[in-house]
């Protein structure tokens, strides 16, 4: 059974219908990404994961239908999403949004544990830890937001458009840090990204859509073979 399944997902602003019967899965300990370009319904893919926006179809977690449930409901459950944009609160402190990501775990015991496990990965941000949020560099800031969603311990990582503004240095060394978390602690993530080249060289498999339906799907190694796939979203 996959940990995540959206069968014939429909999701809509107002009158603007934006997901028109999306199906797709992600197994535990996978990374999975969503491809496409500006509009086709990626951002309201996850947004209709975390119950942001009205959606019809089904959607299971962990077995269970969560296509009704309140954001915060659907976040106790363990799924951790990543906004476009970052979403971080640029007054606080990068501790004080730690504490406001480690809201669905409780405690400042299960706080501290999960942070210092966390801030493995990123020793820089255990030293800055008083630091406004707000004057970070650009990559900090997306680091930090990848952090405050792993500190409530997610059983599913929803990344949306990580690389959105950042030097293509900063890019590779988020995706090696997304990688690492995969092999070594099991993480499962579904990662909506433009930067088709890395996403399909970090996730197993990819889901492409076009207008709010899935255009193509399949391994990455064969989407990077697919020719409309090279085309439009590789450049070769």
């Amino acid at each position: 059974m996959p940990l995540l399944e959206l069968q014939d997902v429909l999701a809509r602003y107002g009158p603007i219908r934006a997901l028109h019967g999306v199906s797709l899965t992600v197994d535990e300990g996978e990374v999975v990404a969503i491809l496409g370009a500006n509009g086709a319904g990626k951002t309201t893919t996850l947004r209709a994961i975390c119950g942001m926006v009205r959606t019809a179809g089904e959607i299971t977690f962990a077995g269970r239908t969560i296509a009704r449930r309140s954001p915060e409901g659907i976040a106790r459950l363990g799924i951790a999403h990543v906004p476009e944009g970052r979403g971080l609160f640029t007054e606080l402190s990068v501790w004080e949004n730690l504490r406001m990501g480690a809201v669905v775990r409780g405690g400042q015991k299960a706080l501290r544990q999960d942070a210092e496990r966390v801030l493995g990965y990123f020793p820089w941000m255990e030293k800055r830890r008083d630091q406004q949020a707000g004057t970070l560099s650009g990559g900090e800031q997306q680091m930090l937001a990848l952090v405050r969603g792993l500190v409530s311990r997610p059983r599913l990582l929803l990344l949306d458009e990580p690389s959105l503004g950042l030097a293509p240095t900063i890019v590779r060394e988020l995706f090696a840090i997304v990688q690492r978390l995969n092999d070594e602690d099991g993480l499962t993530v579904l990662v909506v990204e433009q930067n088709a080249t890395i996403a399909l060289e970090t996730a197993s498999r990819a889901y492409v859509l076009e207008v709010g339906k899935v255009a193509v799907s399949g391994e990455s190694a064969e989407l990077q073979r697919h020719e409309g796939v090279r085309k439009s979203y590789l450049g070769y």
